[in-house]
């Protein structure tokens, strides 16, 4: 019997029989604003699971470390057991979100270059964003480990940008979070889904219509499980070309 390590807002951990390999269970739960709204999204966790896991591999293949093993079932994977930095790096290709109300930059205005950003990955804070100094002053992560943050972050967005673009998708922003593994190697974990990142429909020009991730949830758009059921479609036949 698999004892459960760990339950967060989306995906619940268990240990295996191996202690350096765990099972990751993805929910249909769903919540925003640090969990003030929640939810369900019919079949959220099996559609995120599938995409985060081709997802993954498309990072392997181009390079990129990641806790990934394989998925077992449809809505599990199974990773590498990492030791999660308690950091959210957040990188901005265009202007949505908090970015927009706490700067006042209008939303859609594609940013001159991405833009990483870091949050602290604390709950009961509400996941405040940090300056490179509270970061160090906090002892979150070594100078070294942040550079290669930045490095990842940039190397991933560069990947999942021209991935998404020929899935007729634009990556406005996404979430990422790292971990280290025994060997202290910085692997890329949690997911990358319609949960983490933001993702516009390229040819809707309608602000509403093109989203097709949580934002759909966040504000009361409706047509939630279609809008993750067609980023899953679009990433499964375009990961299919590609891999």
């Amino acid at each position: 019997m698999n004892e459960k390590l760990y339950e967060g807002k989306a995906k619940i951990l268990y240990s295996t029989d191996d202690p350096k390999v765990l099972l990751t269970h993805y929910k249909d739960d769903a919540t925003a604003f640090n969990a003030q709204k929640r939810g369900s999204i019919v079949g959220k966790g099996e559609i995120n699971a599938k995409i985060a896991s081709r997802l993954f591999q498309v990072m392997e293949a181009n390079g990129i470390p990641t806790h990934f093993i394989d998925q077992p079932a449809p809505n599990q994977m199974r990773v590498k057991a990492v030791k999660i930095l308690p950091l959210e790096v957040v990188v901005r290709n265009i202007a949505a979100g908090s970015l927009c109300k706490q700067t006042g930059l209008p939303e859609g205005k594609v940013l001159p270059q991405p833009l990483v950003e870091f949050y602290y990955k604390n709950d009961a804070l509400g996941d405040p964003l940090l300056t490179r100094e509270r970061l160090f002053l906090l002892e979150l992560a070594t100078e070294s480990q942040v550079e290669q943050l930045v490095k990842l972050a940039l190397q991933i967005n560069t990947i999942l940008q021209d991935f998404f673009s020929q899935c007729g998708i634009t990556l406005v922003d996404f979430k990422l979070e790292f971990g280290t593994d025994s060997q202290q190697q910085i692997l890329l974990a949690d997911e990358i889904s319609p949960d983490t990142c933001r993702l516009w429909d390229a040819k809707e020009t309608d602000p509403n219509r093109r989203v097709l991730d949580k934002d759909r949830f966040r504000r009361d758009l409706g047509n939630v499980e279609s809008a993750y059921q067609q980023v899953l479609e679009r990433v499964l036949q375009q990961a299919d070309q590609g891999l």
